[in-house]
């Protein structure tokens, strides 16, 4: 008889072998090449962050890169820009492609490369040399005199607005072929060469004109064209009243500072600007970006526009799912509120650190899906389970603040569901947002705590399913993915690498 103890039944699914550790040297799974790059393509910045400097990044992706087949790159470069809005990293996957399949970075440049910031960034990254190339090539100088060429003399003036490169060091560097008298005394007048002034686009005159002194009408340039220069308190009225909705949000305090809410009915204005629905749609707002402007508007801010940006953040989440009726299970949402989450959740970059930290994004999440979802409970985790009461009726803001104020001990992923094991809770659906570097919980047995943890909670509720919400991209996760956990998105595993396969290059 072979011998019982050796043999045992297993009950329920079996834990598989960890394959890696993460920054904190702990048991974890990695993800595949693929996986990897398309994490770091939806999370990532290369700016420095709690675990990885930026130069690490950068490398990290560089070498993925170089695992990966060209046309898995391509898909990635555009879903990371048309659907995650990323920057940094569809620049970067579109200068790989230079060097790999010059080809697909034809296909893919004008989708990728869709303004003056994206241009710049592209450029920049293909000078520094970490593709392989200090030179833009042939190829590439193509595909920037096209970018130009096909977009229109006020957007062209419009891209001006940036350095290092400048939209004029990008013109002296591939000389684009003029094709009309207008655009050839655009390109003079952007790289300080004497230019026709009768030649010279409507625009460029306007502002022109506007700098010596001539204020009858502000001229529709971007606003960091304006702000340059000296304004008195009309033309800061005028810039205010014909604000898109993201500069509205990104320029409260400077507002505030020039005195634009002073003039009665601005504030009403500005207000019902930011609360307007349709125009949160257009500028498709995160709502982390309200979180932004709610946490650094200045006190000088009226409180009417301050609740606004309440009112707005409302109207951003309405789209989160009410993701079980009452009488269909439980939701239970576990945002991590550990010391590591307290880092910027874009990176640290001199100059351009954003407010918004990691433990921000997580209670978000965690108040929206609250929100949405009254009977959904809340367990915010460090080393163990943190208490928090949070009133469904109060707004996203007030609960992600509450939320936000909690933790800063150790990481401990396995927390919520060994207390939900120890009461037996009975649930569907289970919601982590965490940078998932769980070392806490490490010790001896086979796999994780937190999948051994989760097996034990499946055992009671078969029809459960996991989400595991990354907010940063180091490449590893204390739950393998399967057909019950998943890294975001639909049910399913290897869910970011199927969507970003199914994107048409």
């Amino acid at each position: 008889m072979a011998n019982k103890n050796l043999f045992k039944s297993i009950v329920g699914k079996l834990i598989p072998a960890t394959d890696a550790v993460n920054a904190e040297r702990a048991p974890a799974y990695a993800f595949t090449p693929r996986h990897t790059l398309a994490q770091y393509a939806a999370t990532g910045c290369l700016n420095s962050t709690f675990y990885a400097m930026a130069e690490m990044q950068l490398q990290k992706v560089i070498e993925l890169c170089g695992q990966i087949e060209p046309e898995f790159i391509a898909r990635t470069a555009v879903y990371a820009r048309e659907r995650g809005f990323m920057k940094d990293i569809p620049a970067l996957l579109c200068a790989v492609l230079s060097v790999k399949d010059r080809a697909l970075l034809g296909r893919v440049f004008p989708r990728v490369i869709d303004n003056g910031k994206m241009l710049r960034n592209f450029v920049q990254i293909m000078r520094s040399g970490v593709v392989g190339r200090k030179s833009l090539g042939t190829a590439p100088k193509r595909l920037v005199r096209d970018w130009l060429e096909a977009r229109t003399d006020e957007q062209v003036f419009g891209a001006s607005v940036g350095q290092s490169p400048s939209i004029a060091d990008i013109v002296r560097m591939v000389h684009p072929r003029p094709k009309s008298a207008t655009r050839a005394a655009l390109y003079a007048y952007l790289v300080g060469r004497a230019a026709e002034a009768a030649s010279l686009p409507g625009i460029v005159s306007k502002y022109e004109s506007f700098k010596q002194g001539d204020r009858a009408e502000t001229p529709d340039v971007p606003f960091q064209m304006l702000t340059a220069l000296e304004l008195g308190a009309d033309e800061w009225i005028a810039i205010a009243t014909n604000a898109s909705w993201q500069m509205t949000r990104m320029n409260l305090n400077t507002f505030a500072r020039h005195g634009v809410f002073e003039r009665k009915g601005m504030a009403e204005l500005i207000a019902a600007r930011l609360r307007d629905a349709k125009s949160i749609a257009k500028a498709r707002a995160f709502p982390y970006q309200l979180m932004a402007a709610y946490a650094t508007v200045d006190a000088r801010v009226p409180s009417i526009v301050r609740e606004a940006l309440q009112d707005a953040m409302e109207i951003a989440i309405s789209n989160v799912p009410a993701v079980f009726g009452d009488e269909a299970g439980k939701v239970y949402v576990c945002p991590d509120v550990s010391g590591s989450m307290s880092s910027v959740v874009t990176g640290y970059r001199k100059g351009a650190t954003s407010a918004v930290r990691c433990i921000d994004v997580a209670a978000l999440v965690a108040a929206a899906i609250v929100r949405r979802n009254s009977s959904a409970e809340v367990l915010p985790f460090e080393d163990r389970v943190v208490k928090v009461d949070l009133n469904p009726r109060d707004s996203v803001m007030t609960n992600a603040q509450k939320l936000a104020k909690v933790g800063g001990g150790g990481t401990n992923c396995s927390a919520p569901l060994t207390k939900l094991n120890a009461r037996k809770a009975a649930g569907d659906l289970v919601i982590f947002v965490s940078d998932n570097q769980s070392w806490v919980d490490a010790g001896g047995g086979r796999g994780t705590a937190m999948l051994r943890e989760w097996n034990m909670f499946r055992k009671r509720n078969p029809r459960a399913r996991l989400v595991c919400i990354d907010v940063q991209p180091y490449g590893t996760t204390q739950a393998a993915e399967r057909d019950d956990v998943f890294a975001a998105g639909r049910l399913d595993a290897d869910h970011w690498v199927g969507v970003i396969e199914s994107v048409e290059i």
